[in-house]
């Protein structure tokens, strides 16, 4: 009968161990970027992790002149972009695209941040954003379009959010970018890079946004 409760007991500790084990986080969605890989060893078991990078932190002036810090944004998921407001080639339809997803996502839009660089802050100012967000029917609430150092935004394009942008004189406008939206995670790791100006893109990232939101955050997402 001692052996019999011996052998319970051990079971129901096995059993306890293992539930206390601390579980992984499902991942809906690759992480994107170059990544640095950590080799530790624990009682002789050698494992290995792939650290990927965060989006620094930042700070800009929006359209309405207010000075936005990234850690007021925190909590949230982002989709972001890098334009110029007078940009002749691909920004207006990759701004179409994004309004379009703005208003795709509007159901879950409070779980939402949109943001758009200005690569151009000499022209770009805040008055000329205000202009810029009324020309194009912008009218959401949780889309900030930001201006600030010229260089340091080229580089948190290139660097960070994985995106080209560059001045560049024999571009149209002066200036070179790419029509990616990157997808951003409440971590602060870059999650997908979509073609802006494809609409099937752009569909997948509203897709990948609501699967996301839904397998690592729990949040009740209706397919649209």
């Amino acid at each position: 009968m001692k052996n019999a409760f011996f052998v319970i007991t051990l079971v129901a500790l096995l059993v306890a161990a293992c539930n206390s084990e601390p579980q992984r986080k499902p991942r809906a969605l690759p992480y994107a970027g170059n990544f640095n890989v950590v080799v530790s060893e624990t009682d002789g078991v050698r494992t290995t992790d792939s650290i990927y990078p965060t989006i620094p932190a930042f700070k800009y002036l929006n359209q309405d002149s207010v000075m936005i810090r990234s850690k007021e944004m925190k909590g949230k998921v982002w989709v972001a972009n890098f334009f110029f407001s007078h940009c002749p080639s691909i920004c207006p339809p990759m701004i179409s695209q994004m309004k379009r997803l703005n208003i795709l996502t509007k159901d879950i839009n409070k779980h939402l941040q949109y943001m758009s660089f200005s690569i151009d802050p000499t022209r770009d100012t805040p008055t000329r954003l205000r202009e810029y967000i009324k020309e194009n029917g912008i009218t959401a609430t949780n889309w900030q379009f930001f201006t600030g150092d010229e260089a340091a935004t080229h580089r948190l394009g290139i660097e960070n959010f994985l995106v080209y942008a560059a001045d560049e004189a024999a571009a149209p406008g002066g200036f070179a970018h790419s029509d990616g939206l990157v997808l951003v995670d409440r971590e602060g790791y870059v999650r997908g890079i979509y073609h802006g100006t494809v609409t099937t893109e752009v569909d997948q990232l509203n897709k990948d946004i609501r699967k996301l939101l839904s397998i690592e955050y729990g949040i009740d997402c209706k397919k649209k």
